[in-house]
């Protein structure tokens, strides 16, 4: 079993910055990729960014060069720098590891982007 813990979301204005961790701890498989995705109030959960193995970074269309998803392998730790932050970037975050046929998600940690 893997537990998976979001950490760094908050409040932060247009054209913020914030960065979000996920950290994984328990049985973590050896082959797995690591994805954020988020869900605003009333929406489905979309995908946002993604680490697979081998080093390669996926990203939505709509994040548009503003976020950069990293590894910290010795820490078990991913994080998702996100600039130029829009209103519509409010949502909950989860970190989500899959691995063969098991995923496991985060609590999420909330982001909102207003005045």
């Amino acid at each position: 079993q893997v537990s998976l813990v979001e950490s760094g979301g908050g409040l932060v204005q247009p054209g913020g910055s914030l960065r979000l961790s996920c950290t994984a701890s328990g049985d973590i498989p050896r082959d797995y990729s690591v994805s954020w995705m988020r869900q605003a109030p009333g929406k489905e959960r979309k995908f946002v960014a993604q680490l697979a193995p081998g080093g390669i970074d996926i990203y939505a269309a709509f994040v548009e060069d503003r976020f950069t998803i990293s590894e910290d392998a010795a820490k078990n730790t991913w994080s998702l720098q996100m600039n130029s932050l829009k209103p519509e970037d409010t949502a909950r975050y989860y970190c989500l590891m899959r691995s063969g046929d098991h995923e496991y998600w985060g609590q999420g940690t909330q982001v909102t982007v207003s005045p």
